[in-house]
This record gives C-alpha cells, sequence and structure tokens, in this order.
C-alpha cells in the first residue's frame, strides 16, 4: 500500500494555496478550481455522494510534496467556520511532513499565518547520535500538522538503536 493524497478544509482558497506553497514548499499542480453541485459528470455525482445534496459548491487546488503525495486542498462555500480541535470526532487527527531544514520550515510557518503549538520536542534526548525532532504546527485555518526532522522509520524503528 502506497499513500496517494491527503485532503485539508480550509478557509481561505488563495491564503492556503500561498501557505502551503510558501511555507511548506509544496509544489501546486493544480490551482484553485471551482466545482458545483451537479449530476451531470462522474466528479459531480462522486461529491453528492460525499458530501450529499446541497453541498453548494467548493474551490479545490491540488498540491504535492516532495516526495509526490498529494494535498488537495478544499474551501467548502457553506461552512462554519471552527478553529478548535474536536476531540470527540473520531477520524483523522494530523498529518506529518519531514524536512531537512526543521527550523527554517518553523520560521515560514509562522511567516504565512501558522503557529507553532508547542516547544520543540527531542525523542531521544539523552542519545546524541539520535538528534530526532518534532514540533506540532498549525496551518492558518486551525489544521494541525507535525513536523519531523527524520523519518518516520528512523524516529521509531528499534533497527536504529
Amino acid at each position: 500500500m502506497k499513500m496517494s493524497h491527503i485532503g485539508i478544509m480550509v478557509g481561505e482558497m488563495a491564503k492556503a494555496v500561498e501557505f502551503y506553497t510558501k511555507a511548506l514548499d509544496l509544489e501546486l499542480v493544480m490551482d484553485n478550481s471551482e466545482v458545483i453541485e451537479e449530476e451531470q459528470t462522474a466528479i459531480g455525482k462522486m461529491c453528492i455522494a460525499v458530501f450529499g445534496a446541497g453541498f453548494k459548491g467548493f474551490n479545490i487546488a491540488h498540491l504535492v510534496t516532495e516526495d509526490g503525495i498529494g494535498v488537495e486542498l478544499f474551501e467548502m462555500k457553506d461552512r462554519e467556520e471552527k478553529h478548535k480541535v474536536d476531540f470527540s470526532k473520531i477520524g483523522i487527527f494530523h498529518f506529518c511532513l519531514e524536512t531537512d531544514d526543521f527550523q527554517g520550515i518553523i520560521n515560514k510557518v509562522e511567516q504565512y499565518g501558522g503557529k507553532v503549538r508547542m516547544d520543540i520536542m527531542r525523542y531521544h534526548p539523552e542519545d546524541d547520535n539520535k538528534p530526532y525532532k518534532m514540533v506540532y504546527l498549525e496551518d492558518p485555518f486551525g489544521n494541525l500538522f507535525e513536523l519531523y526532522s527524520h523519518t518516520y522509520k528512523e524516529t521509531y524503528s528499534s533497527e536504529y538503536e
């Protein structure tokens, strides 16, 4: 199994595209496009099945990470704005990106309207041979994401001990 893409709800498409391309260095594949509720196309039928009749349409943009994982940004036309984590909701809680420019990305996240949610943490502070760092961040719309300095496998696998 390979990861294909993730979808993220955002509050303002232009600001979201700027944040994800300039702060997180994602590549824009398809800029903001409008999707309307309709039953004539496969995409229209799929959207009605997913969002339900009366969803009023949305804007979408497609981006990609350096390793080819897609990121779809959704700006719904009819939504209630929320900026807190709903822990009663079951589902995706955050996503994680990995970078060689750890502090540089954190600086750009703040520059483009995101937030740092915690102090930078080392997974193995007692071991100088394992400088693996992480931090939770937030995009300008309240979506949580994590930033790693090393691969997932390096961070957690016992083979790197």
